[in-house]
């Protein structure tokens, strides 16, 4: 992803910018955009954050 800076005079022209460059992209490029924040935000979790590991197992009992 490209970075860029730009200066706006104010908070409502810098939102009007936002939403014409995300207007202006493919659905496949905000999508890409998407996936490469979660990473970014999944790579920053240590394995607490991230939680357990799901184990499910079916014991079968022998009856008695």
């Amino acid at each position: 992803m490209e970075r860029t800076i730009r200066k706006f005079r104010s908070f409502a022209e810098a939102e009007r910018a936002d939403r014409e460059y995300y207007r202006s992209l493919t659905p496949q490029q905000r999508l890409d955009i998407l996936l490469e924040l979660v990473a970014t935000y999944t790579e920053g979790l240590d394995e607490a954050e991230r939680g357990f590991k799901r184990v499910c197992r079916v014991v079968k009992r022998q009856r008695r």
